[in-house]
C-alpha cells in the first residue's frame, strides 16, 4: 500500500497572511526583535503566562498583517511596538471586565517549566525598566508611552512617532517636555532625600 502525500490547503476564500515569499523576511523580523516585543511586556506585568501570551499575540497580529507594513514609514521595531500598545491596551479591557480567565480557559496554552523560567529570568532583567516606569507614573499617559519607547526601548524619535500614531515634530515636543518633567522631579527627589 502506497501513502500518497496531500498538501494542506487553506480554506477556500482565504489566502495566506504571508506570501511564501514573504515568510523569510517575517522570520528575520521576528528574529531580530522578539526580545524587544518580550520586554516591552515584562516591563509591564510579573507574570510569565501573560508575557508569552501577549508576546505571541503580537507577533501573531504582526503575520496577518505583514502585507501592510511599510519599511519608508518606520522601522519594524517601531510597527512591532505599536502593535504591542494595541495588544497591552486590548489586554488590560479584557482584564478589566473579567474576560481574560475566559479567553485562558478557551485555548491559551500554559508554558512549560523551562519557558517559564526563561521569562522569570527576563522579567527580572527589566526589574530596573519597571521601577523607572513607577517613577513617571505622575507623568502623562502620552509622556510616558514617549520615554519609553524613546529612553528604555532605544527607538529613534521617528520609529517612536509610528509606534505612537504621531507626527516626528510632534513626538521631538513631547520628548523634550517629558524629559524637563522627569529631570524636575529627579531634583526634586534628589532635594529632598
Amino acid at each position: 500500500m502506497s501513502e500518497t502525500m496531500v498538501e494542506a490547503q487553506p480554506p477556500p476564500g482565504t489566502r495566506p497572511a504571508v506570501a511564501s515569499g514573504q515568510a523569510s523576511a517575517f522570520e528575520t523580523i521576528y528574529r531580530a526583535n522578539f526580545a524587544v516585543v518580550t520586554a516591552f511586556f515584562a516591563r509591564r506585568t510579573t507574570d510569565p503566562q501573560t508575557v508569552a501570551d501577549l508576546t505571541s499575540e503580537t507577533f501573531v497580529q504582526a503575520i496577518t498583517s505583514f502585507r501592510t507594513f511599510d519599511p519608508a514609514r518606520g522601522t519594524a521595531r517601531g510597527w512591532l511596538l505599536g502593535i504591542g500598545r494595541h495588544v497591552f491596551a486590548q489586554h488590560c479591557q479584557r482584564h478589566s471586565r473579567g474576560a481574560e480567565v475566559t479567553a485562558r480557559l478557551a485555548g491559551h496554552r500554559p508554558i512549560d517549566v523551562d519557558e517559564a523560567a526563561e521569562l522569570v529570568l527576563r522579567i527580572d532583567a527589566e526589574r530596573a525598566g519597571r521601577v523607572l516606569l513607577d517613577g513617571l507614573a505622575s507623568l502623562s499617559t502620552v509622556d510616558r508611552e514617549v520615554i519609553e519607547l524613546v529612553d528604555i526601548a532605544s527607538l529613534s524619535p521617528k520609529e517612536a512617532a509610528v509606534a505612537l500614531g504621531v507626527s516626528s515634530g510632534a513626538l521631538r515636543i513631547r520628548l523634550f517636555r517629558a524629559r524637563a518633567r522627569l529631570r524636575g522631579l529627579a531634583e526634586t527627589s534628589r532635594g529632598e532625600s
